[in-house]
């Protein structure tokens, strides 16, 4: 099959796909713009399904491009809190703490609650893995796996918060 063959091919199912995960049309135009330029670059001679193969390269793609926004913007965010808290007045800032705590709150509300009861005996009660197993009478991999989830839906709300601040 040549290129221009599986670009006709797949070019409508890559773009969806890539649209469904980006929600935006030029992101997805972008991505699937990438994603073929793989394939075409790439040797295709021991792939089986080309289809899922396709699909894989555009999920990776994707993926890829969630996370290099997502950590740039947590640095971006990182950086203003940073430079903020030293413009501004002790008045200013008891009442910052005060609403960044109320919105830290809300958000381990949202947690399941075996995660959010790791969450916060690491976070708020500053807590070790080891100590935290030992509360809760779970294994130490139990607690870490908690954790970590815990972080990275902690993550994906306060990612989907500054999105919603920022609209």
């Amino acid at each position: 099959m040549t290129d221009r063959e599986i670009f006709e091919l797949y070019k409508e199912q890559v773009y969806y796909f890539c649209y469904y995960l980006m929600k935006n049309q030029a992101d997805a135009e972008d991505i699937c713009q990438e994603v073929f330029v793989k394939v075409i670059l790439a040797d295709r001679s021991k792939v089986r399904n080309l289809k899922s193969w396709i699909l894989r390269i555009a999920s990776n793609e994707c993926n890829s491009v969630l996370k290099r926004r997502k950590t740039g913007l947590m640095k971006e965010l990182s950086n203003y809190l940073l430079s903020r808290s030293q413009d501004s007045s002790p008045v200013e800032e008891r009442l910052y703490r005060r609403e960044t705590k109320k919105e830290l709150q809300g958000l381990y509300s949202k947690l399941p609650d075996k995660i959010r009861m790791v969450v916060v005996l690491r976070f708020i009660n500053d807590l070790t893995v080891p100590e935290i197993s030992k509360v809760m009478n779970i294994p130490e991999g139990t607690a870490k796996s908690r954790l970590n989830k815990g972080l990275k839906l902690l993550n994906r709300m306060g990612g989907s918060q500054l999105k919603e601040m920022s609209s």
